[in-house]
């Protein structure tokens, strides 16, 4: 009977544990479930009012995936108010992908009052790409001024010469205009740039005198522009301007100059080229005058043996030496003393 009492009281202290540790559940929960209420009360409470349309639970799952609960809210009461329709799944997955959800709603608002037609999935698609998608549809509604070159890049105007040799410094203003179907991959605005600066030096270079491109300096955008150099930018070039047009040197006179020096020192290497050899053509006319001088005694001396020379034809043969020697010694001109 002992045990059957102790038995019972058992039972009944572990019901009463039992019944406690729910209770402190049931609080702990209640609890957890107040907490978050006054977190997410005044943003629930604002996107009720302000007919966006988003549940208790959403917010509480973006806060369970780290989601920035506050500017998803805010983007999307934005959104709803400027008249466009947008879900919270849909910002919420851009923001989980690294976009900037306040840039995107602006720059649909922005789209949606200039009658562009841009949607969500392009908005995200160019904003996801790294391209500033509220400054393109800005640029697109107001075009913008590119100069060409870039100050920013170091240089102040584009050289070029035209075919009379004279130098000429140019500097333009090229006003584009955003175009959104080709923002998604379409080069960038060093393109524009490159593009207008090399069309700049071709119309220079095909320039018969500099003159004419002073005189007539929109030849140089209309040349520009009939190129179409906007193909497969994100832009749309809407006007090219020559801001100004400055004579700079006479580079082909420059150029002639040089080449007269090079033809002058190649002259001058020839020249001394054949100085050269004639110097070693007659120290070797010399050495063989010696050496022809040598063989003379000899063969003066074999035709004494073999006589074919007498006595009387060696005496002549040395008055003509002699005589030979006055003479080149006279024809010498005297050297000044000093």
């Amino acid at each position: 009977m002992y045990n059957s009492i102790s038995t019972i009281l058992g039972a009944a202290d572990l019901g009463r544990i039992v019944a406690v540790a729910l209770l402190l559940v049931i609080i702990l929960v209640a609890l957890t479930f107040f907490l978050l209420m006054v977190k997410f009360f005044r943003l629930w409470l604002q996107a009720r009012l302000s007919r966006a349309d988003v549940k208790f639970s959403e917010l509480i799952g973006m806060w369970l995936r780290r989601v920035d609960t506050r500017v998803i809210v805010l983007s999307k009461i934005t959104a709803i108010q400027a008249g466009l329709t947008v879900t919270t799944r849909d910002l919420e997955s851009h923001f989980l992908a690294g976009g900037r959800v306040p840039n995107v709603v602006r720059a649909l608002i922005a789209a949606n009052r200039a009658n562009i037609d841009l949607t969500l999935k392009v908005a995200t698609a160019i904003d996801l790409a790294g391209r500033d998608i509220l400054d393109a549809v800005q640029t697109s509604v107001n075009p913008k001024v590119i100069d060409c070159p870039d100050p920013a890049k170091g240089r102040q105007t584009v050289d070029a010469v035209a075919q009379d040799g004279i130098q000429l410094k140019a500097k333009a203003r090229v006003t584009v205009r955003a175009n959104i179907e080709r923002l998604i991959g379409g080069a960038t605005e060093e393109t524009i740039i490159a593009r207008v600066g090399e069309g700049i030096v071709t119309t220079i270079g095909s320039a018969i005198t500099y003159k004419g491109v002073l005189e007539n300096p929109d030849k140089i955008s209309k040349s520009v522009l009939a190129k179409g150099l906007d193909a497969g930018t994100a832009f749309e070039i809407l006007s090219i301007d020559i801001a100004d047009v400055d004579v700079g040197e006479n580079v082909g006179a420059q150029l002639q100059a040089a080449q007269a020096e090079a033809d002058m020192r190649r002259a001058k290497a020839e020249a001394e080229k054949r100085r050269a050899m004639a110097v070693a053509r007659e120290q070797e006319m010399k050495a063989l005058v010696v050496e022809n001088e040598a063989k003379v005694p000899l063969a003066i001396a074999d035709a004494f043996e073999k006589g074919n020379m007498g006595i009387m034809d060696f005496y002549r043969l040395r008055n003509i030496s002699a005589d030979t020697s006055m003479r080149e010694s006279i024809a010498k001109p005297e050297k000044k003393k000093e």
